[in-house]
C-alpha cells in the first residue's frame, strides 16, 4: 500500500519520503525503478521529479510533517494478531519523532490498535495527543491490478484519537482523494476495514461452499451465480475459487475473532467461512484425482502444470496464494509439478514455502507434455484457446472454460 500512497501524494506536490528496510526496494525506488508490476516505473521517475527519495536511514523522520505506517499484520501460528511489524515500525521511528507531527495508522488490525499501540509512543516521548501531537488511522483501500477504482477515487475512511486529530488527518487525505469519511473513531475506522473484508471472506465462503453442494448434483455453480446474478436487487455476486489469497480477505477475519474473545465472543460464522475457504486447495487436489482417475491414471507420478501462483488474475503478488498449498499438497501425493506464470518468473522463500521453482514456457509442446493441466489463477494473458486444445486433462478452479469431455471443475 505504501508505493501507492507515494506516487498519489506526489502527483499533487507533497515532498515524499519512503522508508523501507528493504535496501534493494531503496535502490530500486531512487533509480526510477518500481518493484510492483501494477505500478509503472515512469510514475516513481515522475514522483522522484517531484522531491521523492527512499530511505532506510530513521533519523529522516523529523524532516515529515506527517508520518503514514502502511506495515503487513500477519497472522501466527495458531491464528492470532502477528503485530511484529507495526511495533518493530514504531520502535524504528520512535527516537525521532517531534512535536506538531502527524502519525497515522493504515494497516489492518483489530479495534484499539491505534489507541493501544500508537498512543504510548507517543506519550513516552513526552507528547500530548491532539494538542502537540496527533494521532489518526485511516485504513487502506487498495485494490492491486484494478484500473477502475484509484487511491483517488476510492473514499478514504479517517478517524482520530482526538477531534482535532481526526481534522487533521481528514485534512491531509482530503488533498489526495476526491472523498473522506470522518468517523467517529479509531475503534470505529478499524471495525470498518474488518467488516469491508469479512462481508467478502464470508459471501465467497458460502459460495465456495455451494460449489461443493453443486458439483454433488451435477450443476455449474459459476452457470447458476450468472443466472442469480440477472436478479437486480438483493444479489450480489461472488464466485468461487481455488481458496483465498492476498494480504487482506484470508487474514483480517481473524483479527476480529481474536479480539472478539476478549469479550467474551465467539464468532463462529466467521471461523466456519474461514475453515471453509481454508479447505478450497485440499477440495482442488481431491477433484484432480477424481479427474485423472477417470482417464485411468494415478496423482502419483503425474505431470501436473499449475497455471498461475498469483493470489489473483493479472498481478505479481503471490501473498498468501492458494496455489502454493494447492502445489505442496499435489507433490505430498508424489505428483511431479510445474508452473506457469506470466508475472511470476521465480518462487522466492516465504514464511511457508521455499518450492525453488521457476516459471516454464507455455506452449504446445510443454502444454501436451502434462498429464494434468490446473488453472489457479485464470489471468487474462493466457491463451485458453490454444489450453483448452492442447492439454490432455484440465481442472478449471475460475469458471473460465466450458465443461467438457476434457475439462473438470473444481
Amino acid at each position: 500500500m505504501g508505493l501507492p500512497l507515494v506516487i498519489r501524494f506526489s502527483e499533487e506536490n507533497f515532498r515524499v519520503i519512503g522508508f523501507d528496510i528493504d535496501e534493494t526496494k531503496v535502490q530500486k525506488l531512487n533509480d526510477g525503478e518500481s518493484y510492483l508490476r501494477h505500478i509503472p516505473d515512469d510514475d516513481i521517475k515522475a514522483a522522484a521529479k517531484n522531491g521523492f527519495t527512499a530511505t532506510s536511514d530513521w533519523t529522516r523522520i523529523s524532516d515529515c510533517d506527517a508520518i503514514l505506517i502502511c506495515v503487513p499484520t500477519p497472522l501466527g501460528p495458531h491464528k492470532e494478531p502477528d503485530l511484529q511489524y507495526i511495533r518493530g515500525t514504531l520502535d524504528s521511528i520512535k527516537p525521532n519523532l517531534r512535536e506538531g507531527q502527524l502519525l497515522i495508522l493504515e494497516s489492518t488490525s483489530y479495534p484499539g490498535t491505534t489507541e493501544e499501540e500508537l498512543v504510548p509512543v507517543a506519550k513516552e516521548r513526552g507528547f500530548t495527543v491532539g494538542e502537540n501531537f496527533f494521532v489518526g488511522y485511516s485504513p487502506e483501500r487498495e485494490d492491486p491490478g484494478n484500473t477502475k477504482f484509484t487511491i483517488k477515487d476510492i473514499p478514504k475512511v479517517v478517524s482520530g484519537i482526538t477531534k482535532n486529530c481526526q481534522e487533521v488527518t481528514e485534512i491531509l487525505y482530503s488533498s489526495i482523494v476526491k472523498k473522506t469519511v470522518p468517523v467517529s473513531s479509531t475503534r470505529v475506522a478499524e471495525m470498518t476495514k474488518l467488516l469491508e473484508n469479512i462481508h467478502r471472506a464470508v459471501n465467497i465462503g458460502l459460495v465456495n461452499e455451494l460449489k461443493m453442494v453443486a458439483d454433488k448434483m451435477n450443476i455449474d455453480i459459476f452457470e447458476v451465480i450468472d443466472a442469480a446474478a440477472t436478479k437486480p436487487f438483493g444479489f450480489t455476486s461472488y464466485y468461487p475459487g481455488p481458496g483465498l489469497g492476498g494480504h487482506c480477505i484470508p487474514i483480517d477475519p481473524f483479527y476480529l475473532t481474536w479480539k472478539a474473545r476478549e469479550y467474551g465472543i465467539h464468532t463462529r460464522f466467521i471461523e466456519l467461512a474461514g475453515e471453509i475457504n481454508a479447505s478450497m486447495p485440499e477440495w482442488v487436489v481431491g477433484k484432480s484425482s477424481e479427474a485423472l482417475a477417470k482417464k485411468g491414471k494415478n496423482m502419483q507420478g503425474a505431470k501436473v502444470l499449475i497455471l498461475g501462483v498469483a493470489y489473483k488474475k493479472n498481478i505479481d503478488d503471490i501473498r498468501e496464494t492458494p496455489a502454493f498449498r494447492i502445489i505442496e499438497l499435489l507433490q505430498e501425493k508424489k505428483a511431479k509439478v510445474d508452473y506457469h506464470d506470466p508475472y511470476v518468473q521465480n518462487l522466492h522463500r516465504t514464511r511457508e514455502y521455499d518450492f525453488q521453482m521457476s516459471s516454464v514456457n507455455l506452449s504446445e509442446e510443454t502444454l501436451a507434455e502434462y498429464d494434468l493441466v490446473i488453472i489457479v489463477t485464470d489471468h487474462d494473458a493466457f491463451d485458453y484457446e490454444l489450453i483448452e486444445k492442447e492439454a490432455k486433462l484440465i481442472v478449471d478452479t475460475r469458471g473460465r472454460l466450458n465443461i467438457s469431455n476434457n475439462v473438470f471443475k473444481a
